[in-house]
């Protein structure tokens, strides 16, 4: 569990940045260069990233189990990650209604999948995991709204055909991650 941690440590901290230091973050692109301060983000979120896989990885070894789901809790947790993988897609798809609306689609779409997947599950590491990153996401939404509110940020209006593909993209990945890449890649196939 202490992998785990200090990941989810460095790689959100890296990314609270903009939380709790948006003056500090903004001094220290202009000093050290903004090819410099992308590429220590880069680094550290990889190696936080890197961290949180082998800690939980680690910490899956010997579960510590503090609930057991209803089973009606994975079906829940399904449309909430479908919902998740919708809302990843307008956060790449220009001009659509779905980003018009809700302004930050990413962020909303990691709050979606954190509590699909703390509904869906019941373990201690699952619970540190997904519970920060919903924490997070929470905080960085709250602090993404207030930014645009001061900065005045307008978003383009969406169109019909890029919320169609936004649809189409998003649903289309979470099948192939529901269905075939979770299993391979997490170990756990959520649809047997």
């Amino acid at each position: 569990m202490v992998y785990l941690l200090m990941g989810l440590v460095v790689f959100l901290g890296v990314h609270s940045v903009r939380i709790v230091a948006e003056d500090w973050r903004t001094a220290m692109r202009a000093r050290v260069g903004e090819g410099a301060y992308k590429g220590i983000y880069s680094f550290l979120s990889l190696a936080g990233f890197a961290l949180i896989i082998w800690g939980f990885g680690v910490a899956r070894e010997t579960p510590w189990v503090l609930w057991t789901p209803p089973v009606g809790m994975r079906h829940a947790a399904s449309l909430l990650t479908l919902i998740a993988f919708i809302l990843l897609a307008a956060a790449y798809v220009p001009r659509n209604a779905i980003k018009a609306r809700v302004h930050h689609p990413m962020v909303l779409g990691v709050k979606s999948w954190a509590l699909a997947h703390l509904m869906a599950t019941g373990s201690a590491a699952h619970l540190v995991l997904f519970a920060s990153f919903l924490a997070w996401a929470v905080l960085d939404y709250v602090a993404a709204r207030r930014r645009d509110r001061t900065l005045g940020t307008q978003y383009p209006a969406g169109t019909a055909l890029a919320t169609v593909i936004t649809l189409v993209v998003g649903v289309a990945a979470w099948a192939g991650f529901a269905f075939k890449l979770h299993g391979l890649l997490i170990g756990i196939r959520p649809f047997g």
